[in-house]
């Protein structure tokens, strides 16, 4: 295809498509009032507010300079109604259609969208999906992770280098989902059904990482929330940044500021738990050898007690004994054999105690201390 001009005689640079878009729009239309819903207000210590202007068919990013937001007043309420005066423009750098604000006017009145999200609260509410009664634990060493989110978004990409940097062999159970659009309500609500599925799950994570409050609309829905709160498993709502905070943050076990802490409250930290248990270990070793010396100790200690009774049982025997010996050293006839005495003794060795027990001629034997000597009775009388 051959062009009747070169491109470097009428293209225009990015820098001059900005500014004549800016001097056409600030030219054409001028300072104006508008009418719509505030969303995603942010007061900056610089004194600057950053917010959107909403309706039911468009949005337009607004900023309020110092200078005009100090005679406001308090930052209005997320989805309150307001009338603003600006002047529409064009932000060159980002090229960006906003609207310069330098008067607002709060109403009472709730905007659609806030109205809207009012009454899915109040009916989660009625059906306790709040109750912090209902509310599941985390298990501690989960067998697997089921992660709905988008397959092209960063949070995934967080989850895993996180998991992988706490338990890599700790399985994850990823199920792709839009989480923002028209379509996204109904995908997320076919997720997480796929979730009670999944028999190696014990946690279900869902997220996104952030985004402008129109972004994380879906996760404001009843049926996302109604889904969520029937998952088997327990579960960590992690959508958008840190102090964005949805209904399905308040319907979910667990909340978590981002995917990332998310993670980290669900996967435990391989290392971290290892020296748990090294240092349970070391308490038992530990405690096992302060018993181990406290029973020896004991058993030293009832020991020396027992042969001290034994040694005094065997002491008190022996005196015993000895004086027996000594009553029975008394009574023995050698004594009185010593004393000068003899003893007569038959042939049949019988003593011979009285004078009857003797006759005339008849042999018998006298026992004497140092042995015996062989009589015969001579004469009874």
């Amino acid at each position: 295809m051959t062009l009747p001009f070169a491109p470097s005689d009428t293209a225009w640079t990015v820098a001059q498509l900005t500014r004549a878009a800016r001097r056409s729009v600030e030219g054409d239309l001028g300072a104006l009032w508008v009418r719509g819903e505030i969303t995603g207000l942010r007061a900056y210590q610089s004194g600057h507010w950053y917010f959107s202007l909403r309706d039911a068919e468009a949005q337009v990013r607004c900023t309020m300079w110092r200078s005009h937001a100090s005679r406001a007043g308090a930052p209005p309420a997320e989805g309150a109604q307001v009338f603003v005066f600006g002047t529409p423009t064009v932000w060159e750098e980002k090229g960006e259609f906003r609207l310069n604000v330098t008067e607002l006017l709060a109403t009472e009145a709730i905007g659609p969208a806030q109205l809207a999200l009012e009454r899915v609260k109040a009916a989660l509410h009625k059906d306790g999906l709040f109750d912090p009664a209902r509310k599941r634990p985390l298990p501690e060493l989960p067998r697997g992770i089921a992660v709905v989110t988008s397959l092209d978004g960063a949070a995934l990409r967080d989850i895993i280098i996180v998991t992988r940097k706490r338990w890599p062999a700790l399985p994850l159970r990823v199920i792709g989902t839009r989480v923002q659009g028209v379509e996204a309500e109904a995908e997320l609500v076919r997720a997480l059904g796929l979730v009670n599925r999944l028999a190696d799950v014990d946690v279900c994570v869902v997220g996104r990482g952030g985004g402008s409050k129109d972004d994380l609309s879906v996760f404001n829905t009843e049926a996302v929330c109604r889904a969520l709160a029937a998952v088997r498993v327990p579960t960590v709502s992690a959508v958008g940044h840190e102090t964005d905070i949805s209904l399905t943050d308040l319907v979910a076990d667990v909340r978590a500021a981002t995917p990332s802490a998310a993670i980290e409250l669900v996967v435990p930290d391989r290392t971290e738990l290892l020296e748990r248990v090294r240092a349970q270990a070391r308490r038992l070793t530990g405690g096992l050898t302060r018993r181990t010396r406290v029973a020896d100790e004991r058993l030293a200690r009832t020991a020396d007690r027992l042969q001290t009774a034994l040694e005094q049982k065997l002491e008190r025997r022996q005196l015993q004994v000895s004086h027996l010996a000594a009553q029975l050293e008394a009574l023995s006839p050698l004594r009185l054999l010593d004393r000068g005495y003899g003893v007569a003794q038959g042939a049949d060795g019988r003593v011979l105690r009285r004078r009857r027990d003797f006759t005339v001629r008849m042999p018998f034997t006298l026992r004497v201390s140092d042995g015996a000597v062989g009589a015969r009775v001579e004469e009874v009388s």
